[in-house]
């Protein structure tokens, strides 16, 4: 193994350079939806040119709900926002399925 003074005159002869970058959160959007990384400690290391990024942090995933989605529960079952998010992501999204769940909820 090297010692950290080792390794920085080793990382210097082969033209590496690492960088700590200050950051509050990370945000990764997917196709299914973003992947959020609290608090992160992100390292950036720069190679012949290209950048490459270690984070490391506490992760939580977001679904992607569709804005026009979350309008027609509404306007079907008379909720606000945030429970029409809240139960579309409860059911993955279906919409038919999130309107028959809230309104069994008011009738239960």
């Amino acid at each position: 193994m090297f010692n950290p003074k080792q390794m920085q005159q080793l990382m210097r002869q082969m033209n590496i350079k690492q960088e700590n970058i200050e950051a509050k959160r990370v945000v990764i959007e997917t196709e299914d939806g973003k992947i959020i990384i609290e608090n992160p400690s992100v390292v950036k290391l720069e190679v012949k040119g290209q950048s490459s990024y270690q984070i490391v942090g506490e992760e939580r995933f977001e679904e992607n709900i569709n804005e026009d989605d979350v309008k027609l529960v509404m306007e079907q079952t008379g909720v606000d926002k945030e429970k029409a998010i809240k139960v579309l992501k409860e059911v993955e999204g279906k919409v038919a399925d999130a309107i028959m769940k809230i309104e069994e909820e008011k009738e239960g």
